[in-house]
């Protein structure tokens, strides 16, 4: 039979390093106890906390930044169905802008585009900030709103006769003050070249040609006889058909070709004006010879 008590048969000296070795370890574990004591009431878990906090805040805000449309300058006359559901427009507004359009018509300002789709006032403070119209016609508009001391009483017996800028010679445009010989054969040259104006505004394109002097020309000259005209097909004219509009330079009419080889199709003149170097200020006008 084994003898257990041989194995609690201790000296003096195995008893007392017993006994420390107990003290040490009761030691331990009251630090242990004391320690995480005094954790619970440590700031840094809530400092970690609010350092969380902020990481998601800022997602957040990051998030929301996504999640906005930015809206980029633009010409109202060419808004799309897409385009004016982002703005906030209603379909209505939206409606009433494209029967304006179909007319051939086009608004020049902020006011205009209200008078035509009626949107609200606090819409039309929104987005108008992002119209952008081709230059002219803000300097026509500066131009009509010029004081002068002068009045005029107009009679309904008078009636003023016009000379068309599609016939008129050169002879009868030197009688314009500012129009020599060399203006009024650039002038004939242009309209020949577009083959024949389509709108007075026109005759702001010729080069050299002064705004003061073209304001006074069209105080006798009007386009009457408008020329008929085939217009080119954006999706299936070549680079060479397209460059003969003069509004188009020869590399402007490639980058065309190639958006619309890289796109399928062009499915709306507007989209032109998302291509490198395509005279933006001039879409009103070339919009008069193209066609989808």
């Amino acid at each position: 039979m084994i003898n257990f008590k041989s194995h609690f048969k201790f000296n003096k000296q195995e008893r007392s390093g017993i006994f420390f070795l107990l003290f040490f370890i009761l030691i331990v574990q009251l630090g242990y106890y004391v320690y995480e004591s005094n954790s619970v009431d440590q700031p840094y878990p809530l400092m970690v906390e609010s350092e969380e906090q902020i990481k998601i805040d800022s997602l957040k805000n990051i998030a929301a930044k996504n999640d906005t449309i930015a809206i980029y300058p633009f010409n109202p006359n060419f808004i799309t169905d897409f385009k004016g559901y982002t703005l906030g427009m209603s379909v209505a507004e939206i409606d009433r802008l494209h029967s304006f359009r179909d007319e051939n018509k086009y608004v020049n300002s902020a006011k205009e585009f209200q008078n035509v789709t009626n949107v609200s006032g606090s819409l039309l403070i929104r987005i108008s900030p992002y119209f952008k119209f081709p230059a002219w016609t803000q300097n026509r508009e500066k131009n009509s709103f010029k004081k002068t001391n002068t009045f005029v009483v107009k009679s309904e017996s008078i009636k003023v006769v016009y000379k068309d800028l599609n016939t008129t010679t050169a002879e009868e445009l030197q009688q314009i003050n500012g129009i020599g010989e060399k203006l009024s054969a650039r002038i004939i040259k242009f309209r020949d070249r577009l083959g024949g104006f389509l709108v007075d505004d026109q005759l702001f394109d010729v080069y050299g040609l002064k705004k003061e002097v073209v304001n006074k020309t069209l105080i006798q000259f009007k386009v009457i006889s408008k020329p008929e005209i085939v217009k080119i097909n954006v999706n299936t004219a070549s680079a060479a058909e397209l460059s003969k509009l003069i509004y188009l330079q020869k590399h402007v009419a490639e980058s065309i070709v190639n958006y619309r080889n890289l796109n399928g199709s062009i499915n709306s003149l507007n989209e032109l004006l998302k291509i490198e170097d395509f005279p933006a200020e001039r879409i009103n006008r070339i919009t008069l010879y193209l066609s989808l």
